[in-house]
Order: C-alpha cells, then structure tokens, then sequence
C-alpha cells in the first residue's frame, strides 16, 4: 500500500512545479531529474539499494567501510574485506598487526575470475588496525545518529562520508546523507549544490540541502542517496560530465 501511495503522490506532482527554489520537478522519463529521482525511489529494488547492516558486527562495518570508498569499487572492497573477514580481523577483541594486514591486501584477490590489486594497501592496513583498536575501547550512543556519526569520526582516517557510511548502514537511519563524487555529480546537474563546492570541505552544508530534497520529493533520505550511487556509478556520472562541461 505504501508503494502505491507514493505512486500517487508522484503523479499529482506537475513537470514545471518547484520541488526547491528553482529546482523544477520534471518528468519520470527525463534521466536524472527530480521526477526521476523520485520514480527510482519508489520502483527500486530493494536489493540494488538495502545497504544496512541486518547480521553483521559493527567492526565488520567499520572495516568494509573504511576499505572502500574514493579509488576503490565495490567489487574490489567486498572480495578484500571477505578476505580479512575470513581471517578474523573483524572478530571483537582481536587486533591483527598492521604487518599482517598489509600482507592481506598487498595480495591480489580474484574478482569475476581475475586478479585484481586493492589500491592503497599500506594505507589501509593502518587504518583498519588503528580502528580496530580504537573501536575496542569506545562506547557510542546509538540512540542519537550524529552523536554517532561524530564518534565514528574520531576514528584515523574516517572522514564525514566514511562515518555517514557506517552510521547510515548501521543505525538504518535518514537524518544524515552519504555523500561522495556520484551524489555530488547528481545534486551539480540537479543545480541542487553549487558548481564550487566540494568534499568534505561542505559535506555539512551539502548534507543539509540533500536531506531537504529528499523531503521535498518525499523519499527516504538513505533510498535517495542509494539509488543515486547506484544510477550515477552505473551511467549517471559520464551523462553528468559531458552535461555539466557542455
């Protein structure tokens, strides 16, 4: 029933209304529009966009997290993290050095049948050690999101959208936005976010317009910011590119 009730709200959104100041609401069939953005929302597969955290630890979030992100796909972080994961790095209590995580990712992992290299593997290790045992002396407050969020940022290395990242999957929650190059291409074409601005110099900023627009458009903040990833990385960010440069 909720699925056809936002159908309905859908359609009695007009092309030329506003869903933000100067921001039209468009049609569904207009790729990368407000209209289609919303449409993606509600006809999604639940699978492309259900990214919380059912069954897992919060150290196994933290360290999928932490190994993806800029530079690195989600094939490459998934068979990495499995590869750590299967070692027991993640297992609470347990500190694997950084030497023996560095031997871990320096490794290449078979992906669709080829071998494929995890890009900053010296880095990482560190940073997936540090966590490990950062997390393992912290207390977090679950019950309020960005409380949360700021905590998880007190981690070495997790910035604004890592902690987004890891608080989204882990608390199920819409009041923050994962927020990195995809979703910053789609809120460019949408006119949503400044051509100037940047990540993670305005992610707050940034954070506020999106929630905002996901509002307006009725969605849920985390399907939003999922479907978008989705679409940009698949075909969005090369239609953004050639758009915005033309």
């Amino acid at each position: 029933m909720e699925h056809i009730a936002q159908y309905r709200l859908l359609a009695l959104s007009h092309p030329d209304e506003e869903v933000m100041p100067g921001i039209r609401f468009g049609r569904e069939d207009e790729l990368l529009t407000p209209a289609y953005w919303a449409m993606r929302c509600v006809t999604a597969d639940p699978t492309d966009i259900d990214f919380v955290n059912h069954h897992g630890t919060l150290e196994e979030e933290v360290g999928f997290c932490l190994l993806g992100g800029f530079g690195v796909t989600f094939e490459v972080a998934t068979a990495f993290f499995e590869r750590l994961r299967i070692n027991g790095v993640f297992e609470p209590g347990i500190i694997v050095s950084e030497t023996d995580l560095f031997a871990m990712l320096d490794e290449p992992a078979a992906i669709c049948g080829r071998p494929h290299r995890y890009r900053f593997p010296m880095q990482r290790a560190r940073r997936v050690h540090r966590a490990m045992a950062g997390l393992a002396t912290m207390e977090f407050d679950e019950a309020d999101p960005i409380r949360f969020r700021d905590q998880i940022q007190g981690l070495e290395g997790v910035g604004p959208k890592t902690a987004s990242w890891i608080a989204r999957n882990w608390l199920d929650t819409d009041s923050i936005a994962i927020l990195d190059i995809h979703v910053l291409r789609a809120g460019w074409l949408l006119n949503l976010f400044d051509r100037d601005c940047r990540l993670p110099r305005d992610y707050v900023d940034l954070e506020e317009k999106f929630l905002n627009f996901a509002k307006n458009l009725r969605v849920r903040a985390s399907v939003l910011d999922s479907v978008m990833w989705y679409d940009m990385r698949t075909f969005g960010s090369n239609l953004a590119r050639e758009t915005l440069a033309a």
